[in-house]
């Protein structure tokens, strides 16, 4: 996994032009799950190219064929069955109890990029590993009305920022999925508000928004019936 660095710093600094704020807001040990807004298909590697810390990215495993299925696997990242997959969950809870790091694009499909809805899995890993949550602001990636297949020309500008992370945890006396729905708004208005933080001081917007936006089927995250069997 170590040489997938060099190729995320290549792709962010040299291929395109990555400013990347709030790193200091990213703790420097133990466990973390980073989760970011989703515009485009090159979030997931523009979000492990600008980190502080390297990251296990779970990405939907559609993508795992072939040369780039064989990348992926090299380079560390994990597929998700994003109809539901327990095992993801779990696998991503391991990782984390090892002291590791996670990446998650929570909305799912690419859309907005607002953060108007994320599922549950982030939140369930979050209560079930006691990982800090650190919001990733991405920008860039697609702009205007560009199809959510747009490849972005080489030289354009992006920008990444990481939020303050934050820390969950369940309530005596609630019950699992009461702290799992309390703790997915809680991540949600989080990333929410750091996205929008993040365009103000930017001055960089997000896309136009597309009506083949679909904050349901979450990239990285299992369906919300499979959590809760693993409560």
């Amino acid at each position: 996994m170590a040489w997938s660095r060099p190729v995320g710093w290549l792709l962010d600094h040299v291929v395109y032009r990555t400013s990347v704020t709030g790193k200091h807001n990213v703790p420097t040990g133990g466990p973390v799950i980073f989760a970011g807004n989703h515009i485009s298909f090159l979030d997931g590697p523009v979000m492990f190219g600008a980190s502080p810390r390297a990251m296990h990215i779970l990405v939907k495993k559609e993508m795992f064929k072939g040369f780039l299925g064989r990348v992926l696997r090299a380079s560390g990242q994990l597929p998700v069955d994003r109809s539901g997959d327990r095992a993801a969950l779990l696998l991503g809870k391991d990782v984390l109890e090892a002291g590791r790091c996670i990446g998650i694009l929570p909305e799912g499909t690419r859309g907005s990029g607002q953060a108007l809805d994320i599922n549950n899995g982030v939140a369930w890993l979050a209560l079930n590993s006691g990982a800090p949550v650190v919001p990733v602001a991405i920008l860039g990636t697609r702009t205007g009305s560009e199809h959510l297949d747009t490849v972005p020309r080489p030289g354009r500008r992006f920008h990444v920022s990481f939020g303050n992370a934050l820390t969950l945890s369940r309530n005596p006396g609630e019950t699992g999925r009461a702290s799992m729905d309390r703790a997915g708004l809680e991540i949600r208005a989080a990333l929410a508000g750091h996205v929008q933080d993040t365009i103000k001081h930017s001055g960089q917007p997000l896309p136009h928004a597309d009506s083949r936006t679909n904050f349901t089927a979450v990239a990285g995250t299992p369906a919300d019936d499979h959590l809760r069997k693993v409560q």
